[in-house]
């Protein structure tokens, strides 16, 4: 299902650059180092811009030749008209935003589909953590303590599933993966994925 030739770039974003197509308008949001900008710049040919708020990442990305702004992606996204995007890419970053709902309205409205991954709250180690340990769980994907997470939700795949449909997005497509938050191998999880995925991801598109 992924192309052997996006074997570079982390599991989770060799997923989502299999789904944009070739000469693309995208917005690649909290873009990090650039990693997935890069890699469809080179090799779709898009027209890619990115925001993030380190400013090491910003100045690292704009040092490879991207289009990047740094700023908070909340404020930035404001000033975008409408439909400006193909793709607006939310990776790993909705369980840090204080308004999702709002912000995903906001990328709806500028994008013509957008792409959301986040880890999986639901998967069976932090279950299990929670119910014979008793402390706020850790694992690869959330490796935080509770006191110095920048995370600040916890999301599960059937959530987020039914955030979509009581909101009133179609969800085009959908993934579930074992992966960690920086490795470029993983697996497709079909059989009980909210159980047994480490991250979701999402296309969806609000009409109208």
């Amino acid at each position: 299902m992924v192309s052997p030739v996006t074997e570079t770039i982390r599991f989770d974003l060799q997923v989502i650059a299999d789904w944009i197509e070739p000469g693309s308008r995208v917005l690649d949001l909290g873009c990090g180092k650039g990693d997935l900008l890069a890699w469809l710049t080179a090799n779709k040919q898009i027209v890619g811009t990115g925001i993030e708020l380190d400013k090491e990442k910003a100045a690292y990305c704009i040092g490879r030749g991207l289009s990047v702004l740094q700023g908070d992606l909340s404020e930035e996204v404001a000033d975008y008209p409408d439909k400006s995007f193909d793709y607006v890419i939310l990776s790993q970053t909705l369980q840090q935003i204080y308004e999702p709902a709002q912000l995903l309205y906001s990328l709806s409205r500028i994008g013509r589909r957008v792409i959301v991954s986040f880890p999986n709250f639901s998967h069976y180690t932090i279950r299990l953590q929670l119910m014979f340990s008793g402390h706020a769980p850790k694992n690869d994907q959330l490796p935080y303590s509770w006191y110095d997470t920048p995370n600040i939700r916890v999301i599960t795949l059937s959530d987020f599933q039914k955030f979509a449909r009581d909101v009133g997005y179609t969800i085009v497509k959908e993934i579930a993966i074992n992966t960690n938050s920086a490795n470029s191998s993983g697996s497709v999880v079909d059989f009980l994925p909210n159980l047994r995925a480490t991250y979701g991801i999402f296309v969806i598109e609000k009409k109208g």
